[in-house]
């Protein structure tokens, strides 16, 4: 490869501005000479209308669209995600849809351009394209980008067409197919409660949509992402791939430009790489100006070295910076071998971010003598990776906005979350998502999208799937935030343990397992296989590295001695943590709880019946039995005749839900230095789809739920946890340290002992205790009849743990030794409340109203909750917090377009498990 620099001013402001001088020069010298890719959108002007033209919406619709928002938006049909219109208006997607476009184009003006281009970023999901009566194409995968050469077909006056098929008669017309063939795929249809369609696994769609344990039917049909005419004169640059690897001296940029062309023709190209705070220099190759690129494999390669002292490293949320590095690529691209011609738009650009770090899965033979680690290392240090999973931030594909997704992750980032896995039911996200999780440190566990299904193995999936695979795993790639890809969500242990009756066939669906996951998806992902990211699992959960030796399908995909688990068990008591597993990497795991009260006011419908929209959007098979179950054990849930039962079922199943996570993620923290060398945990699920029971810790409308505000604490840097062992009656203490290091000087814990019916501890005592730097110091065991003696037993007291520097609190822990419901000594707390404190202040997005609201009761308060009762999102600075102090504060910002300025005591709810004593 030949390669020349430009420039080498020094790293001052004037240096800088002359680099980029020389860059301007250097694109406009003759060498380069051409003019920019030019991009036409056309998001404007669209009409949408069904197949018999009975409903139409005029030519004023933009993109991103959808069948269900735009016919809500326009034409004030109902919002699908509201009451039961999740059924009622199925006939949506029992239809075909046509997008039509109509614009004009100045062909005169163009004339001189070799090829025009019409790029769908985004068809979901089955289509026929046309462009002036002619087809261009069909397409039958959303997460596909379509390119069509139109260069002959443009006219002044163009139409434009995107005839959508009804996925749902698309999803049955290719299931029959494979009946004749003999050749089927399970599962045909999801449960019954889950309101849904079926055969889903047949189309390469948001699997998801139609129909899940957590969401609704909506099977969505649109543009859902943008559509562009390209014009250029042979190539343009898509995708850039950066491999960064670290020797003892440098970082390596191994860097991947890939393009798109449209001809068949061999082109050359000259490459020109600017990074102003890496290098000083200019970086250009032009080893393709006299050498011909092959348009069977239009990719420039080439290496970039940088001395370790000019990086800061990048680092995941909690260990450091997150510094990233623009990185800015000049493409231009031509036929003729004596250069391009002036004016030819021959120029194409990409700008991204990276950063610098290493990041290793260390599957090495385990402290235990049986099977292997598995956890991750990133910048040679071993980091126990603690996070949750996440679905779409909406059902509705055109809907998951920026605004949403900042949202999550900024409230992920809040609650100390270091990893998140997007699951395999959704989409593979947007370039803002993974650009988020850039700048606030969160690793992406990357699921590709398969899940909880077998899938065909036709020539034409495999083909389609294969592109698919190409397309984002190039545009993923270079982002430090992406930890791993893995195959699919649960399909092996699906198969091995005949979720869906494969066993009468196993031979088969092995076979075909192998070939989709093995030949075509762990294939193509190895054209982005990185030195500075593991090799890609096959499936999750899996047994890792030690899946190899049963050609990735093991007996038990779940073996707690490999890889990964997910682990779910609803009847078993979710707050005692001797229930759960000990596995090396916890990848899933969860119990459901319901949305507060007022989430469901805003959706359930003015003429519905509460417990009716709830049950209807249950959609676990046993309904609302795994929820019921586990309140019985713990908390005073009155019987469903009683006028409060709908209350309380939602406010103790946040109780139960958030108890039951922390208690599960606590464990898999305390185990990173045992023998189990557990050193992951990803609860299900961060966010929600829609109003109803769910795994979520964030509900629809981005409140937050007890969960979340209580992951801030159980996933909080440094932390004290207090385990029931059961077998002795002890509780184990353990003091979790994630931060490298750490000041061990004049730390303590403090353990008060409080009666039910007195505010402040009643006895206390306090022990000098230290921290292991990124570990856990396991500090005592102590027996339960030492702590509750004398006038304390286990029903009347209960037990709080403070990790103390001094006197300031570090982190707090209780432990409550019997049932609630027949704690001996709960009263009514009288409790009151006063507005201590109103600001409202602008922000970018709206106004921000600030209030402080001080509690007063005369006896404690159990798991205090407080909902706002209006249409905004809000936070507080705590919530479903025990008050054994006479007076406590609670601070709440509350988002709105406009200043509240009056503040009303019904504005909000506010619930003890007191009230529920009887």
């Amino acid at each position: 490869m030949r390669g020349w620099l430009l420039g080498e001013a020094g790293d001052t402001d004037y240096g800088k501005l002359l680099r980029f001088g020389l860059l301007l020069h250097l694109l406009m010298g003759t060498r380069v000479k051409g003019d920019a890719v030019e991009i036409i959108v056309l998001g404007t002007n669209w009409s949408i209308s069904n197949q018999n033209g009975s409903f139409t919406l005029p030519a004023n619709q933009t993109l991103p669209s959808g069948i269900y928002s735009a016919f809500h938006r326009t034409l004030a049909v109902p919002n699908v995600l509201d009451a039961y219109n999740d059924v009622d208006l199925r006939w949506m997607a029992y239809d075909n849809w046509t997008y039509t476009n109509k614009f004009k184009f100045d062909v005169d003006h163009y004339k001189r351009v070799r090829c025009f281009n019409l790029t769908f970023h985004g068809v979901d999901t089955v289509a026929e394209i046309r462009l002036n009566r002619q087809l261009l194409g069909r397409t039958d995968n959303m997460f596909v980008r379509y390119s069509y050469d139109v260069s002959k077909l443009l006219e002044r006056d163009n139409v434009l067409e995107v005839e959508i098929k009804s996925p749902v008669w698309a999803a049955l017309a290719r299931a029959r197919a494979l009946d004749a063939a003999n050749r089927s795929v399970p599962p045909a249809c999801p449960p019954e409660r889950y309101h849904g369609e079926c055969h889903v696994n047949m189309l390469r769609k948001m699997q998801a949509s139609f129909a899940w344990d957590w969401g609704p039917a909506v099977p969505s049909m649109g543009l859902w992402k943008s559509v562009q005419l390209e014009m250029y004169e042979v190539a343009l640059l898509r995708d850039v791939d950066v491999d960064i690897s670290r020797n003892e001296t440098h970082w390596n940029m191994h860097i991947s430009c890939f393009m798109d062309t449209k001809g068949k023709e061999n082109f050359y190209a000259q490459l020109v790489f600017y990074a102003v705070e890496l290098l000083n220099q200019t970086v250009v190759i032009d080893t393709y100006t006299s050498k011909p690129i092959s348009y069977l494999a239009p990719v420039i390669v080439f290496d970039q070295a940088v001395p370790i002292e000019e990086v800061v490293a990048w680092w995941p949320n909690g260990y450091g910076d997150q510094k990233l590095y623009p990185l800015h690529f000049t493409l231009n691209a031509w036929l003729d071998p004596s250069g391009p011609e002036v004016r030819a738009k021959t120029m194409s650009q990409k700008s991204l971010r990276v950063g610098f770090r290493t990041l290793e899965l260390i599957e090495r033979p385990a402290p235990d003598g049986r099977g292997n680690t598995f956890l991750f290392r990133v910048n040679g240090l071993e980091i126990f990776m603690k996070g949750s999973n996440y679905i779409p931030s909406h059902i509705l594909p055109e809907q998951q906005s920026p605004e949403r997704i900042a949202y999550l992750l900024e409230s992920a980032k809040e609650a100390h979350m270091n990893m998140i896995r997007v699951w395999g039911g959704g989409v593979y996200e947007s370039d803002y998502f993974y650009d988020m999780a850039d700048s606030l440190g969160i690793l992406i566990w990357q699921d590709m999208m398969f899940a909880c299904a077998m899938y065909p193995t036709t020539p034409e999936f495999l083909a389609s799937v294969s592109e698919e695979v190409r397309q984002n795993a190039k545009r993923l790639s270079h982002h430090a935030s992406i930890a791993i890809f893995a195959g699919n969500n649960e399909n092996e242990a699906a198969l091995v343990q005949n979720w869906y009756h494969t066993y009468h066939d196993i031979d088969r669906f092995k076979a075909e397992y192998r070939e989709l996951y093995l030949g075509t998806v762990i294939h193509e992902l190895k054209i982005v296989s990185h030195n500075g990211r593991p090799e890609p699992l096959v499936s999750s959960p899996s047994n890792g590295k030690a899946s190899e030796r049963d050609n990735y399908i093991s007996e038990n995909p779940q073996d707690n001695h490999n890889g990964d688990v997910h682990f779910y068990d609803y009847f078993k008591d979710a707050w005692d943590p001797n229930i759960y597993p000990r596995p090396r990497f916890a990848s899933e795991y969860g119990i459901q709880s319901l949305p507060g009260s007022y989430a469901w006011e805003r959706t359930k419908g003015n003429d519905n019946d509460l417990a009716q929209v709830m049950g209807h959007r249950q959609h676990h098979p046993l309904a609302m039995v795994p929820i019921t179950t586990q309140l019985h054990q713990h908390l005073p849930l009155p019987l469903p005749e009683d006028k409060d039962y709908d209350e309380a079922l939602i406010y103790f199943s946040q109780i139960s839900h958030a108890m039951a996570t922390k208690v599960e993620t606590e464990l898999y923290r305390t185990l990173r230095d045992t023998e189990h060398n557990t050193m992951g945990a990803l609860y299900w699920q961060l966010n929600d789809v829609w109003v109803a029971p769910s795994w979520s810790g964030i509900d629809f409308f981005g409140n937050w739920k007890l969960l979340h505000y209580w992951a801030r604490d159980f996933l909080a840097p440094v932390a004290i946890v207090a385990l029931y062992d059961r077998p002795t009656k002890s509780l184990n203490i353990s003091l979790v340290c994630d931060e490298p290091s750490i000041d061990t000087k004049n730390l303590n814990v403090v353990a008060h002992i409080h009666l039910w019916s007195q505010l402040m501890p009643r006895n206390s005592s306090t022990w000098a205790v230290t921290l292991r730097p990124n570990g856990v110091q396991y500090d005592k065991i102590i027996p339960i009849k030492d702590l509750l003696q004398g006038d304390f037993n286990e029903h009347n007291a209960y037990l709080e743990f403070q990790l103390r520097r001094g006197e300031t609190q570090l982190s707090r822990t209780y432990f409550f030794p019997t049932n609630i419901a027949s704690a001996v000594g709960i009263k009514d707390p009288e409790l009151e409340f006063e507005f201590t404190s109103k600001i409202c202040v602008d922000t970018p997005s709206g106004k921000r109203n600030s209030l402080s609201i001080a509690i007063t009761v005369k006896y404690p308060a159990v798991f205090v909750y407080l909902e706002l009762q209006l249409p905004y999102r809000y936070r507080l600075s705590e919530n479903g917090y025990m008050q054994t102090t006479p007076i406590h504060v609670v601070h709440v910002i509350i988002e709105t377009n406009t200043c509240i300025r009056i503040w009303r005591k019904s504005n909000f709810n506010i619930w003890t498990v007191n009230q529920f004593m009887h």
